[in-house]
């Protein structure tokens, strides 16, 4: 069993969806595919990839059905949480339903909960939680208009945590990056230390200029891993 991550598929395979990503630079030229090759090449179908938000730029379920189908061709078992530009995300009942209508059985969604894997080698539990979650305050994007998501998603990211009781480890992914530009400890932060996880993934920072406002590596024992797609060059993060 191995656990990989990515986020920020930005796919688009519906015909009536015309977003092309190579007008954001040759790192996302062919992205889907790179992704898909490097994925055929690593993942088994007893392996857990988490895709950390930004799956479809589909603006309603109907329009991201095509994308959910290209993921579920993938082998392994796939996670997936909200992104900023996931607008075709409906209630858990209804994305549900579509995967069931559509015969998909290795794909589910991570909101307010969690999801186990049992490891093989020594039977200890890992949980697997996360939410979208958004920018953080003392950050230069940050208003008193964001304060009210900000604290909504830091209530979701809690619901998920409080939910992997009892298990040896935790791995937690967002979509937005845990802390502001500046590194300074959030809400989210607290909340993960406080929870003892072990890892956290998150996405959303696109291009070389970006990139160095998401922190990477360990702080008061996370080890934190940004996982966006172009920062990935198109390859999965092995976690496990």
């Amino acid at each position: 069993m191995a656990l990989f991550a990515i986020a920020d598929l930005h796919l688009a395979k519906d015909p009536s969806v015309e977003k092309p990503m190579d007008v954001f630079g040759s790192g996302w030229e062919r992205h889907d595919e790179r992704l898909r090759e490097d994925w055929l090449s690593r993942v088994a179908p007893c392996d857990t990839v988490i895709i950390a938000g930004d799956i479809s730029w589909g603006l309603k379920l109907s329009e991201a059905e095509a994308d959910l189908s290209w993921i579920a061709e993938l082998p392994g078992r796939k996670l997936l949480i909200r992104g900023n530009h996931d607008l075709w995300w409906a209630s858990l009942a209804k994305m549900r339903a579509l995967l069931k209508e559509k015969g998909i059985e290795d794909i589910d969604f991570i909101q307010n909960d969690s999801r186990r894997l049992e490891s093989e080698k020594d039977g200890k539990s890992i949980a697997l939680c996360g939410t979208r979650g958004w920018v953080c305050p003392g950050g230069s994007e940050f208003t008193e208009h964001d304060r009210k998501i900000y604290e909504r998603e830091l209530l979701r990211l809690e619901m998920s945590l409080k939910s992997a009781e009892g298990a040896d480890e935790i791995v937690c992914a967002l979509h937005y990056p845990p802390m502001n530009e500046r590194f300074e400890d959030s809400g989210f932060t607290e909340l993960i230390e406080r929870y003892s996880v072990s890892k956290l993934v998150y996405g959303h920072l696109h291009g070389r200029s970006v990139w160095p406002r998401g922190f990477r590596g360990m702080r008061n024992g996370v080890e934190y891993e940004l996982v966006s797609l172009d920062y990935m060059d198109c390859r999965l993060k092995r976690l496990i």
